[in-house]
């Protein structure tokens, strides 16, 4: 087959596999529309090449309010790729441990609250850490992994834990190990990640779950919609008013931050 019919028949069988995980979906898309309906947010987090499916989730056009995207330009910006702010030491802070404590101190995390966590390998100290953390808070987190490449994978944490042992739930972007799924002739390697395909249906099918919950029990969302189907003027206030509610949800995660500590 050729490289690009090929890469295409792959992403049909990361569909299938993202099919088969409705009853985890479901489960995922209840704990944060409880979240959400409760005044609180779902928090996001992902490093490296993760942040995608992060900012997939919001703020996006067909995304609404009540996620906290928890992007951290160390461990995110590759644009540099050597030099200052590049992938080398994005790479070493990824496994850099208590890295994910400074992260979360910022915010005043409650158990109403709910997670994600996306890592394709579920192997760096950051990720892990990070679930560990707002596990502690006593709050569900579900990850979404690349189930093969994880099991493939050693883990980098002292004690040999992989994310998928420290969440609630876990949901597989259905990418093969090592993520590249095309194999070219007279090539040493494969190329064509397959990773953020499988993450991006799964967060947008959780979306659609979580907004329809929403709806029905009577808090539709305020979804970032384009001009070209509700008006300039409308899509204008949905997205000031999406902005300000994120504001407002946003601004409860500090009210009652560092209280009865010294």
């Amino acid at each position: 087959m050729d490289p690009s019919p090929n890469y295409i028949e792959k992403c049909r069988q990361i569909v299938d596999t993202v099919e088969q995980q409705t009853e985890q979906i479901q489960q995922t898309a209840d704990w944060f529309a409880e979240t959400i309906l409760a005044g609180r947010m779902v928090h996001l987090f992902g490093s490296g090449h993760s942040r995608i499916m992060v900012e997939e989730m919001w703020p996006r056009y067909g995304s609404f309010p009540g996620f906290n995207p928890l992007v951290e330009l160390s461990l995110t910006y590759h644009n540099a790729v050597v030099g200052t702010n590049g992938q080398r030491q994005a790479m070493f802070l990824e496994n850099v441990s208590g890295l994910a404590d400074q992260i979360l101190r910022n915010f005043d995390l409650r158990p109403q609250d709910s997670a994600l966590v996306i890592s394709n390998s579920g192997t760096n100290m950051v990720p892990i850490e990070v679930a560990q953390g707002l596990k502690k808070a006593g709050m569900p987190v579900v990850a979404i992994v690349g189930r093969q490449h994880s099991e493939a994978s050693p883990s980098k944490h002292p004690d040999g834990l992989k994310l998928t042992q420290v969440v609630d739930l876990v949901l597989d972007n259905g990418a093969p190990p090592g993520d590249a799924m095309v194999t070219v002739d007279q090539l040493e390697t494969p190329v064509s990640p397959g990773s953020t395909v499988g993450g991006a249906i799964l967060v947008n099918a959780i979306k659609a779950e979580v907004a329809d919950r929403l709806t029905k029990a009577g808090s539709p969302p305020k979804v970032l919609t384009a001009s070209c189907l509700v008006g300039s003027e409308r899509a204008t206030d949905l997205f000031q008013s999406a902005y300000d509610e994120h504001a407002h949800r946003l601004s409860k995660l500090f009210s009652s931050l560092g209280q009865g500590k010294c």
